[in-house]
């Protein structure tokens, strides 16, 4: 049985990028898309309806355009490290996204995580349709989503650590023990935890000792 929980959030904290910005680029919104994920990060506007409504500027993107973008993304630095270090200690690390399963499946697969979750692109024939497939991941998602992997494996909240930078990470990081503000918006550095201003995940490897 595992001995604690490592939740990760995906967009700015396990990748540098974030990934619906690199879209708008190609789908040449990337200003008015840009504008929306920066008032949804810091908690200003509701996270369903913004995603909602980026997704749909998105309309028309070709299947290809999202695989080459998904190839130019860069993981953060630490982050092969601090999978590694997790399982050395017997733990568990898993991701949980308000981003994309067509990108995080390959990153997931890539670093070995145990399990990951995000939104999914409606495509047909190849085309984005503007629209999502399947309910979307959002804050209450995340949280929920910790609980039931966390329960399912038999470890306890107190031994969960939760990572994220933005708004949309706050109800996950409340689920957890430990609550780690990763070169974070400001609204989640002043509720968390710890903070890691470095961009190194590995650092999140010095929290072990503290969880109950």
């Amino acid at each position: 049985m595992a001995d604690f929980l490592v939740v990760c959030d995906v967009d700015s904290t396990l990748i540098n990028d974030e990934v619906i910005d690199l879209l708008a680029e190609r789908a040449g919104v990337g200003v008015e898309i840009a504008t929306i994920t920066e008032r949804a990060m810091n908690g200003e506007i509701d996270f369903a309806a913004s995603l909602t409504e980026r997704v749909a500027l998105l309309k028309g993107l070709s299947t290809e355009d999202v695989s080459s973008v998904t190839e130019s993304v860069t993981l953060t630095s630490g982050a092969l490290e601090l999978v590694r270090e997790v399982h050395d200690a017997s733990g568990l690390i898993i991701a949980v996204s308000g981003g994309f399963h067509e990108v995080l499946d390959s990153i997931g697969a890539r670093l070995g995580l145990d399990h990951w979750s995000a939104n999914r692109l409606e495509a047909v024939d190849g085309v984005l349709t503007g629209r999502l497939d399947g309910p979307i991941i959002d804050a209450d998602a995340k949280a929920r989503i910790l609980l039931g992997f966390a329960d399912a494996n038999g470890i306890p909240r107190a031994r969960v650590i939760a990572v994220g930078d933005g708004a949309n990470d706050l109800a996950m990081m409340e689920a957890a023990g430990v609550s780690v503000a990763f070169c974070a918006k400001p609204l989640v550095s002043e509720r968390a935890n710890v903070s890691v201003e470095v961009r190194d995940l590995s650092a999140v490897s010095a929290l072990f000792g503290r969880l109950a």
